[in-house]
């Protein structure tokens, strides 16, 4: 048997609550996989065979304690603007199409989806299942591959997920479980309302108001917590603010930014803030060009706000400048696409900070996990030493007389002070953050307090729903021994 997790609507906090669940089935000794239909996200992640994933359903696997895999997102639409999303099915690039286009395909696309549940179900006998969005979007029964259409192929017992914090908690559930399909509502096991802010006590008036309106059971009330576990989607990023610290990191927010996680550990030790394009660099300590989707489009909106001129400035002025994968493709003197990238030919000059050119010259994407070590080249990454991280681009980049960052990618500047890498993920791993946070407390006659960096957040995240929901009747219902 398995479960089934749904949200009230997006950002309620089901990624995460998966994520416990996970870990908690782990602790009681329940082998588990996550599942995730289909997800949309720029925030990704490379399993061990080169599959690109939605990055919350590895993260899931990994509070499972098992290897992600592309059967736990056989579908993850990865946006590009103009209505036009790729494609990336089982984990490589099948297309890109236009909504419309897509939803012609939602039925070969729920076969697909439900043999994949169908495997880890075999592999791993207890699947924990998260929906997407809002659960009740009554405009998308027909073609919702991840909520409705799938809880009637599956028919597992369902959690619905509301989210308290922002308020309306009544009318989220009230009006979720009255739209549901008269079919779907009576697998609606119970509710948890998350992001409680202050004593959970206090609701216990809420708790029984919610289920006399539901007809359901209320399974818990989760206190707000900092997790730690990597955002899954774009809405996240709206929500961080730069935590009161003394060293300042910017972090480019390019209009397509993707995989901005590759910087959640920062933002525990640094306050690291997401600048738009056009608002001052003045102050920072570190800049940063992340990932994007669309590295070119993106690249003349930097050019259009002032922004590249004004990163040139600090990188003469000796601020360090770091780019990774579009991010590093922005810092070189040429690209070029064939039309492979933005859908059209174009070319753009770099920021010139790198002597690297880059070419889009096919609809191919390198994915790959990758274990390598930084280049000896001071002050900063003669830190490093050993770095792990995923390539997830399109485009290939050449180098001219710089030196390789790291073993066989990457570039740096003579002075060490700029470099770019195509490895997502490297600053996620404790030792390179507190690499690149040292060398930048060092500047600033400051030191770096050794916190815990190396904690493991599942197993607190457990320890919270374990204390909050009635874990007990929820371990039933995932192994079929409740209804």
């Amino acid at each position: 048997m398995s479960l089934m997790v749904l949200g009230t609507a997006s950002h309620v906090g089901k990624s995460t609550i998966v994520a416990g669940l996970c870990r908690a089935l782990r602790n009681r000794r329940i082998t588990n996989a996550p599942f995730k239909s289909q997800n949309m996200s720029l925030n990704s992640w490379v399993t061990a065979d080169g599959a690109e994933i939605g990055i919350a359903q590895a993260e899931q696997a990994r509070a499972a304690g098992i290897e992600p895999t592309a059967e736990m997102n056989p579908v993850l639409l990865k946006p590009k603007g103009d209505m036009i999303s790729q494609v990336v099915l089982f984990g490589h690039p099948y297309k890109d199409v236009r909504i419309g286009e897509y939803y012609r395909e939602t039925d070969a696309l729920l076969k697909q989806a439900v043999d994949a549940f169908r495997v880890l179900e075999v592999r791993y006998g207890t699947v924990v299942v998260e929906g997407a969005g809002g659960a009740a979007e009554v405009n998308l029964y027909d073609r919702d591959i991840a909520n409705m259409r799938l809880a009637r192929e599956l028919r597992l017992p369902i959690l619905l997920v509301a989210d308290i914090e922002r308020g309306g908690v009544f009318a989220q559930a009230f009006g979720t479980m009255a739209l549901l399909p008269e079919d779907v509502r009576p697998l609606v096991a119970g509710i948890i309302v998350n992001k409680f802010r202050g004593d959970p006590s206090l609701f216990e008036s809420g708790v029984k108001a919610l289920e006399d309106l539901c007809g359901v059971p209320v399974l818990g009330v989760v206190p707000y917590a900092d997790t730690g576990i990597a955002s899954e989607d774009s809405l996240s990023i709206e929500d961080k603010q730069a935590r009161d610290k003394p060293i300042r990191i910017a972090v480019i927010k390019l209009p397509h930014i993707a995989n901005f996680t590759d910087f959640e550990l920062l933002e525990r030790h640094a306050a690291v803030t997401y600048v738009r394009p056009g608002e001052s660099l003045a102050g920072y300590d570190c800049i940063i060009l992340p990932g994007t989707k669309n590295t070119i489009d993106d690249l003349a909106v930097l050019r259009a706000a002032g922004t590249a001129d004004e990163i040139c400035r600090m990188r003469a002025a000796g601020v360090p400048v770091i780019g990774i994968c579009g991010g590093y493709q922005m810092l070189g003197t040429h690209l070029a696409d064939a039309g492979y990238e933005s859908g059209e030919p174009a070319e753009a000059e770099g920021l010139g900070l790198l002597d690297v050119s880059t070419t889009f010259s096919a609809y191919r994407k390198t994915t790959r996990q990758v274990r390598t070590h930084a280049a000896p080249v001071p002050p900063i990454l003669t830190r490093f030493g050993e770095v792990e991280g995923y390539e997830i681009h399109m485009g290939e980049s050449r180098r001219g007389v710089c030196r390789e960052a790291f073993d066989g990618d990457g570039a740096v500047s003579d002075d060490g002070l700029v470099f770019g890498t195509y490895l997502h993920g490297i600053f996620t791993r404790p030792p390179a953050a507190a690499a690149l946070l040292s060398y930048l407390a060092g500047r600033k006659g400051l030191e770096i307090e050794e916190e815990d960096v190396f904690r493991d957040p599942y197993d607190d995240l457990a320890d919270l729903l374990e204390r909050h929901l009635d874990m007990d009747h929820i371990v039933g219902l995932a192994l079929g021994r409740v209804r």
